[in-house]
């Protein structure tokens, strides 16, 4: 297995073919994945949704990485594989980075079982006060029909978004430290 840069057009098609999003997130960092010869998707980190996603570890903007987006088609032999040369390639190419984070969507009824495998920390589970539409035959977020007359909008299943799990990878000894004492027992599925 082999990692290496992707470009913007292989992100584009991995996103929107491999992931149930079916969204291209913002990412500064992204790598293709390919077993022997055969690519498998990318593997992609950003800067985060928010300046503050660092603060609780005092890190600011650039300490810190987002894990936004694995979307591999299957064809890998092992994605936990592939995540652990993604970080690795992130310590090389990143030396200012000290922590990356990620988190698992409760509304697909994802456990975070690829962090679990690759070793990160689940630190916190959160609920959401966003809310979920459905439209065009699955939830998703609200932004898009909201454009809709309000009349349509206001006629459209809604429901209260489900919140995530987050996991952490610190990637210093002292970020481990403080890691560890944020350490919660990893949820289960079921």
């Amino acid at each position: 297995m082999r990692l290496v840069p992707a470009s913007p057009k292989a992100v584009k098609y991995a996103c929107e073919t491999f992931h149930y999003a079916k969204v291209v997130p913002a990412a500064s960092l992204s790598y293709s994945v390919f077993e022997g010869d055969a690519w498998c998707g990318v593997i992609c980190f950003g800067g985060g949704a928010g300046a503050q996603m660092g603060s609780p570890y005092g890190l600011t903007h650039g300490q810190y990485l987002e894990l936004v987006r694995v979307a591999l088609n299957g064809k890998q032999s092992s994605t936990s594989k592939a995540v652990a040369i993604a970080i690795r390639l992130v310590r090389k190419k990143c030396p200012m980075v000290r922590l990356l984070i990620s988190y698992a969507d409760k509304g697909q009824k994802h456990f975070g079982t690829i962090y679990q495998a690759t070793n990160w920390i689940f630190v916190d589970e959160s609920e959401s006060s966003g809310i979920d539409v459905f439209y065009k035959g699955k939830w998703g977020h609200n932004r898009g029909p909201s454009a809709l007359p309000k009349e349509i909008y206001a006629k459209m299943p809604k429901r209260k978004r489900p919140g995530k799990r987050k996991y952490v990878y610190p990637l210093t000894k002292e970020m481990s430290i403080l890691c560890e004492k944020r350490r919660k027992p990893y949820p289960k599925c079921g």
